[in-house]
């Protein structure tokens, strides 16, 4: 059984879900890919403990605060793939970017691969269960596109600039399937 609640933030409603104990979805309306990783029937219930965690974080990030990622207990369903990559925005300090490039070469270096797929990396980042608190916004296109949000573009342009990233480098592809 997952249970979920509600939060309004500056970004629009979101959805929390957890499995009782572990934050397991966090999903803006209207974003890609809403509720997908759940396989229950999901019950609201905003007296969770968890709940109340993930409330209190989100409140001090959005307040301008940098609170840690590990204090939250996070349990993201997806595939060992997925994992390892969510593993690795895990790691991306706040208010900086890497690209899809980078955590493909860390991935395949970590497996002793020659190369890896950046297309398979930003199918594994558009599925991150857990917006915002895992940070996916951070990860940019090579040469600074800023595709591959599932919240939109411009959700990912307001969370960049608002953990106050240089954006003047940065720009919006034409074309895409994040726009």
């Amino acid at each position: 059984m997952y249970y979920k609640t509600f939060y309004k933030s500056p970004l629009g409603n979101m959805t929390l879900v957890s499995d009782g104990k572990n934050l397991v979805g966090l999903w803006i309306e209207g974003q890609k890919y809403f509720e997908s990783t759940l396989s229950e029937r999901v019950q609201e219930n905003e007296d969770l403990d968890i709940f109340r965690q993930t409330k209190a974080w989100l409140d001090r990030y959005f307040q301008g605060a940098r609170p840690d990622i590990a204090e939250l207990p996070l349990a993201p369903a997806g595939s060992a793939f997925r994992q390892a990559v969510w593993k690795i925005l895990r790691e991306i300090p706040y208010g900086q970017v890497i690209t899809y490039g980078d955590i493909a070469n860390q991935i395949a270096k970590e497996k002793g691969l020659t190369k890896m797929s950046s297309q398979a990396v930003g199918g594994a980042v558009g599925h991150n269960p857990i917006s915002v608190i895992i940070p996916c916004h951070r990860v940019v296109g090579a040469n600074g596109n800023l595709t591959g949000y599932a919240g939109g573009i411009n959700l990912k342009i307001q969370l960049l600039t608002h953990e106050g990233v240089n954006m003047a480098n940065f720009f919006v592809p034409k074309k895409g399937t994040a726009l």
